[in-house]
């Protein structure tokens, strides 16, 4: 089993088309999964949030898109292909969904987070690196 974790990045959507390939040469399954965050607060500090149907409208469509850009032009002749959304905080996510199918290798895109976000909490990719339970194959 294959995981492309994506962001719709530039550096997300060549890591899609190497786990692809790679699926493709063991005649393995490839799952695409992409996360997102709930923002918090993003309606700024006067406004009123948004309601919970139009919140999970607008991240739904994100998350079609994001899923749609990946796939569109991925060569899955002959491999089964899974898209899969979920929301959350992205590396555990990514890390609970490798554990629970069971991936042999999850491949990621190298995009670096700001330098706040890193300094906080560390970048995706890094804590990906980090934490998951199958070789993890980082593309630049």
């Amino acid at each position: 089993v294959v995981v492309a974790a994506t962001d719709g990045s530039e550096g997300s959507q060549r890591a899609a088309h190497v786990a692809a390939s790679i699926a493709q040469k063991n005649d393995s399954k490839l799952y695409v999964i992409t996360v997102v965050r709930p923002p918090e607060g993003w309606w700024g500090i006067c406004g009123a949030p948004p309601t919970a149907t139009a919140l999970a409208k607008a991240l739904d469509q994100a998350q079609h898109s994001v899923l749609d850009l990946t796939i569109k032009d991925l060569d899955t002749e002959g491999i089964e292909v899974q898209t899969v959304e979920e929301l959350g905080d992205p590396a555990a996510t990514i890390i609970g969904f490798c554990s629970e199918v069971e991936a042999d290798l999850l491949v990621i895109g190298r995009r670096g987070a700001g330098l706040i976000e890193r300094f906080v909490m560390g970048s995706v990719s890094d804590r990906l690196a980090h934490y998951a339970h199958c070789p993890v194959l980082m593309i630049p």
